[in-house]
């Protein structure tokens, strides 16, 4: 099967490491992994912020940028949530690019299947669950639902050797950042992602790992500004260290 590999903007331009970790991981896996070049933002800002006009051209561009990929995938669970869920209606057709568009952490656990061992880290991590990958991708059961408890984050995780996985209180609570939100919302924004942090440093983690950079680097800059002691890795960079 052939992979496009699709590293969001924002990633792009404050995490490279983590799209650099990404495609060292699928290649790690001997799977066929290609990056186009000039692809752009997939349109979730101007969406967001109520100018879904202009996310159009970059959902068409998109589309024929990947037309040629059996599966698209991607380091950051709101950036794929944003392709899967609304491109079909932005593009007002069946949208295959959406179908096939993937966070790296489904990909990795329910197309590739992954069982073998990845990596070396042997620190305490506490898993943060982002909110669009709990309840639009699926990634990990929601807290408020009644279905039996899973997460896909977790297991891949397991699979890296010395880690010692921990979840917060309310492991599913959204941390506060919300694109948006965290603009219009300043003040709310910064006391939840707080109360987020401060509930990760309760498990007594070194770090605080997830599926989406936004996450994180809400919650770091709330640590920074802080003075709170705990780091932060993207699942990814986790899952291909030492590798």
């Amino acid at each position: 099967m052939k992979i496009g590999l699709f590293i969001p903007c924002y990633v792009d331009a404050v995490y490279p490491e983590v799209g650099i970790a990404t495609y060292k991981l699928l290649k790690h896996l001997g799977l066929d992994v290609t990056y186009p070049e000039n692809q752009t933002c997939c349109g979730q800002p101007m969406a967001n912020a109520g100018f879904e006009e202009q996310a159009i051209p970059l959902a068409q561009k998109f589309e024929d940028k990947f037309k040629d990929f059996d599966y698209i995938v991607a380091p950051s669970v709101s950036c794929t949530a944003f392709i899967r869920m609304n491109y079909p209606r932005l593009l007002n057709h069946d949208c295959q690019m959406a179908k096939k568009t993937m966070d790296v952490v489904e990909f990795l656990h329910d197309v590739v299947q992954v069982k073998q061992t990845l990596g070396t880290f042997p620190h305490k991590v506490s898993l943060h669950n982002s909110c669009h990958g709990v309840r639009e991708l699926g990634l990990s059961s929601p807290s408020e639902m009644h279905v039996n408890k899973f997460n896909k984050i977790k297991d891949l995780l397991q699979l890296v050797d010395g880690i010692n996985i921990v979840e917060p209180e309310r492991p599913d609570e959204c941390c506060g950042f919300g694109g948006m939100f965290s603009v219009e919302e300043t003040a709310v924004s910064a006391q939840m992602g707080l109360d987020k942090v401060e509930r990760h440093i309760q498990t007594g983690a070194e770090y605080i790992t997830g599926p989406d950079c936004s996450c994180l680097m809400h919650m770091a800059g709330v640590a920074r500004k802080q003075g709170k002691k705990i780091e932060f890795k993207h699942v990814v960079e986790i899952l291909a260290t030492g590798l």
